[in-house]
Protein backbone atom coordinates (compact mmCIF):
# COMPACT_ATOMS: atom_id res chain seq x y z
CA UNK A 1 0.00 0.00 0.00
CA UNK A 2 1.39 3.43 -0.94
CA UNK A 3 0.58 5.01 2.44
CA UNK A 4 3.83 6.95 2.48
CA UNK A 5 2.86 8.56 -0.86
CA UNK A 6 -0.55 9.56 0.49
CA UNK A 7 1.01 10.98 3.66
CA UNK A 8 3.54 12.91 1.55
CA UNK A 9 0.74 14.24 -0.63
CA UNK A 10 -1.24 15.46 2.36
CA UNK A 11 1.79 17.20 3.84
CA UNK A 12 2.48 18.86 0.49
CA UNK A 13 -1.16 20.00 0.04
CA UNK A 14 -1.30 21.37 3.58
CA UNK A 15 1.94 23.33 3.07
CA UNK A 16 0.61 24.79 -0.21
CA UNK A 17 -2.71 25.78 1.41
CA UNK A 18 -0.94 27.39 4.37
CA UNK A 19 1.02 29.58 1.97
CA UNK A 20 -1.74 30.25 -0.57
CA UNK A 21 -5.30 29.30 0.52
CA UNK A 22 -6.85 29.59 -2.97
CA UNK A 23 -4.04 27.74 -4.80
CA UNK A 24 -6.00 24.60 -5.71
CA UNK A 25 -9.14 26.53 -6.66
CA UNK A 26 -7.11 28.63 -9.11
CA UNK A 27 -5.32 25.54 -10.46
CA UNK A 28 -8.60 23.65 -10.95
CA UNK A 29 -10.28 26.55 -12.76
CA UNK A 30 -8.31 26.41 -16.02
CA UNK A 31 -5.50 24.57 -17.80
CA UNK A 32 -3.56 27.06 -19.91
CA UNK A 33 0.08 25.93 -20.01
CA UNK A 34 2.71 27.90 -21.89
CA UNK A 35 4.83 24.90 -22.86
CA UNK A 36 4.46 21.37 -24.19
CA UNK A 37 7.39 19.33 -22.85
CA UNK A 38 8.55 16.11 -24.52
CA UNK A 39 10.95 14.54 -22.05
CA UNK A 40 12.50 11.34 -20.82
CA UNK A 41 10.60 9.17 -18.36
CA UNK A 42 13.69 9.17 -16.10
CA UNK A 43 12.43 9.94 -12.59
CA UNK A 44 15.29 12.40 -12.04
CA UNK A 45 14.10 14.79 -14.77
CA UNK A 46 10.67 16.19 -13.76
CA UNK A 47 9.91 19.15 -16.05
CA UNK A 48 8.20 21.40 -13.49
CA UNK A 49 10.89 20.88 -10.88
CA UNK A 50 13.97 21.46 -13.07
CA UNK A 51 12.44 24.58 -14.66
CA UNK A 52 11.09 25.98 -11.37
CA UNK A 53 7.54 26.14 -12.78
CA UNK A 54 4.28 25.62 -10.95
CA UNK A 55 1.80 22.88 -11.85
CA UNK A 56 -0.31 24.05 -14.76
CA UNK A 57 2.52 25.84 -16.60
CA UNK A 58 3.91 22.84 -18.52
CA UNK A 59 1.92 20.16 -20.36
CA UNK A 60 4.11 17.04 -20.31
CA UNK A 61 4.65 13.90 -22.36
CA UNK A 62 7.41 11.55 -21.22
CA UNK A 63 8.78 8.28 -22.55
CA UNK A 64 11.99 6.24 -22.51
CA UNK A 65 14.79 8.39 -23.99
CA UNK A 66 12.40 11.20 -25.04
CA UNK A 67 11.97 9.57 -28.45
CA UNK A 68 9.69 11.35 -30.91
CA UNK A 69 8.50 8.09 -32.42
CA UNK A 70 6.31 8.19 -35.55
CA UNK A 71 4.34 5.14 -34.34
CA UNK A 72 3.57 6.49 -30.86
CA UNK A 73 -0.15 7.28 -30.87
CA UNK A 74 0.04 8.44 -27.26
CA UNK A 75 2.63 11.06 -28.22
CA UNK A 76 0.78 12.11 -31.37
CA UNK A 77 -2.50 12.46 -29.45
CA UNK A 78 -0.80 14.51 -26.76
CA UNK A 79 0.93 16.73 -29.34
CA UNK A 80 -2.35 17.28 -31.16
CA UNK A 81 -4.13 18.09 -27.88
CA UNK A 82 -1.36 20.55 -26.93
CA UNK A 83 -1.59 22.36 -30.25
CA UNK A 84 -5.28 22.12 -31.15
CA UNK A 85 -7.02 22.23 -27.78
CA UNK A 86 -4.60 24.02 -25.45
CA UNK A 87 -3.15 26.32 -28.11
CA UNK A 88 0.40 25.93 -26.82
CA UNK A 89 2.95 28.00 -28.72
CA UNK A 90 6.20 26.60 -27.35
CA UNK A 91 7.26 22.96 -27.61
CA UNK A 92 10.35 21.65 -25.83
CA UNK A 93 12.12 18.39 -26.65
CA UNK A 94 14.36 17.74 -23.66
CA UNK A 95 16.90 14.97 -23.28
CA UNK A 96 19.42 14.45 -20.52
CA UNK A 97 23.00 13.39 -20.15
CA UNK A 98 23.52 9.91 -18.72
CA UNK A 99 20.30 8.62 -20.34
CA UNK A 100 19.86 4.87 -19.80
CA UNK A 101 17.64 4.63 -22.89
CA UNK A 102 20.36 6.08 -25.12
CA UNK A 103 22.86 3.69 -23.53
CA UNK A 104 20.50 0.74 -24.17
CA UNK A 105 20.16 1.80 -27.82
CA UNK A 106 23.96 1.66 -28.09
CA UNK A 107 24.35 -1.81 -26.60
CA UNK A 108 24.47 -5.08 -28.47
CA UNK A 109 22.09 -6.66 -25.94
CA UNK A 110 18.47 -7.76 -26.33
CA UNK A 111 16.11 -5.41 -24.46
CA UNK A 112 12.78 -6.81 -25.67
CA UNK A 113 10.19 -4.25 -26.76
CA UNK A 114 12.60 -1.47 -25.87
CA UNK A 115 14.67 -2.48 -28.90
CA UNK A 116 11.81 -1.45 -31.22
CA UNK A 117 11.20 1.72 -29.24
CA UNK A 118 14.87 2.75 -29.36
CA UNK A 119 15.35 2.01 -33.08
CA UNK A 120 15.21 5.71 -34.05
CA UNK A 121 18.24 6.32 -31.81
CA UNK A 122 20.13 3.45 -33.41
CA UNK A 123 19.26 4.93 -36.80
CA UNK A 124 20.73 8.28 -35.71
CA UNK A 125 23.87 6.49 -34.48
CA UNK A 126 24.32 4.83 -37.87
CA UNK A 127 23.72 8.07 -39.74
CA UNK A 128 26.16 10.01 -37.51
CA UNK A 129 28.68 7.18 -37.04
CA UNK A 130 31.69 9.17 -38.19
CA UNK A 131 31.04 11.98 -35.69
CA UNK A 132 30.26 9.54 -32.88
CA UNK A 133 33.20 7.22 -33.61
CA UNK A 134 35.58 10.19 -33.25
CA UNK A 135 34.41 10.48 -29.61
CA UNK A 136 35.37 6.91 -28.66
CA UNK A 137 33.22 4.53 -26.65
CA UNK A 138 32.73 6.47 -23.40
CA UNK A 139 30.31 8.99 -21.95
CA UNK A 140 31.14 11.67 -24.52
CA UNK A 141 29.77 9.44 -27.29
CA UNK A 142 26.56 8.62 -25.40
CA UNK A 143 26.02 12.25 -24.41
CA UNK A 144 26.44 13.40 -28.00
CA UNK A 145 24.04 10.70 -29.18
CA UNK A 146 21.54 11.96 -26.59
CA UNK A 147 21.94 15.47 -28.01
CA UNK A 148 21.49 14.20 -31.57
CA UNK A 149 18.33 12.39 -30.46
CA UNK A 150 16.92 15.71 -29.23
CA UNK A 151 17.86 17.50 -32.47
CA UNK A 152 16.20 14.68 -34.42
CA UNK A 153 13.13 14.94 -32.18
CA UNK A 154 12.79 18.66 -32.88
CA UNK A 155 12.89 17.90 -36.60
CA UNK A 156 10.35 15.09 -36.30
CA UNK A 157 7.91 17.32 -34.39
CA UNK A 158 8.34 20.05 -37.02
CA UNK A 159 7.72 17.57 -39.84
CA UNK A 160 4.60 16.10 -38.23
CA UNK A 161 1.30 16.74 -40.03
CA UNK A 162 0.02 18.26 -36.79
CA UNK A 163 2.61 21.06 -36.84
CA UNK A 164 2.53 21.44 -40.61
CA UNK A 165 -1.25 22.03 -40.55
CA UNK A 166 -0.99 24.40 -37.58
CA UNK A 167 1.66 26.50 -39.32
CA UNK A 168 -0.38 26.52 -42.55
CA UNK A 169 -3.26 27.99 -40.54
CA UNK A 170 -0.94 30.72 -39.28
CA UNK A 171 -0.39 29.46 -35.74
CA UNK A 172 2.84 30.70 -34.19
CA UNK A 173 4.54 27.66 -32.65
CA UNK A 174 8.22 27.31 -31.76
CA UNK A 175 10.05 24.03 -31.12
CA UNK A 176 13.22 24.03 -29.04
CA UNK A 177 15.76 21.36 -28.07
CA UNK A 178 17.25 21.26 -24.58
CA UNK A 179 19.55 18.96 -22.62
CA UNK A 180 19.53 18.54 -18.86
CA UNK A 181 22.64 17.76 -16.85
CA UNK A 182 22.04 15.31 -14.01
CA UNK A 183 25.39 16.21 -12.46
CA UNK A 184 24.91 19.99 -12.37
CA UNK A 185 21.13 20.43 -12.67
CA UNK A 186 21.46 22.84 -15.59
CA UNK A 187 19.61 23.04 -18.89
CA UNK A 188 21.54 23.61 -22.12
CA UNK A 189 20.01 25.06 -25.28
CA UNK A 190 21.05 22.95 -28.29
CA UNK A 191 20.36 25.85 -30.67
CA UNK A 192 18.23 23.73 -32.99
CA UNK A 193 14.99 25.70 -32.75
CA UNK A 194 12.35 25.64 -35.46
CA UNK A 195 9.32 27.90 -35.67
CA UNK A 196 6.82 29.82 -37.74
Amino acid sequence: MPDHLIRGNRAWAEAILAECPDYFHRLAAVQKPDYFWIGCADSRVPANVITNRDPGEIFVHRNVANVVHPADLNFLSTLEFAVEVLGIGKIIVCGHYGCAGVKAASEDVVHGLADHWLEPIRRIARRKSEELDALGEGHARLDRLAELNVVDGVGRVAESPILQRAWQRGMHIEIHGLMYGLEDGLLKNLECSVGH
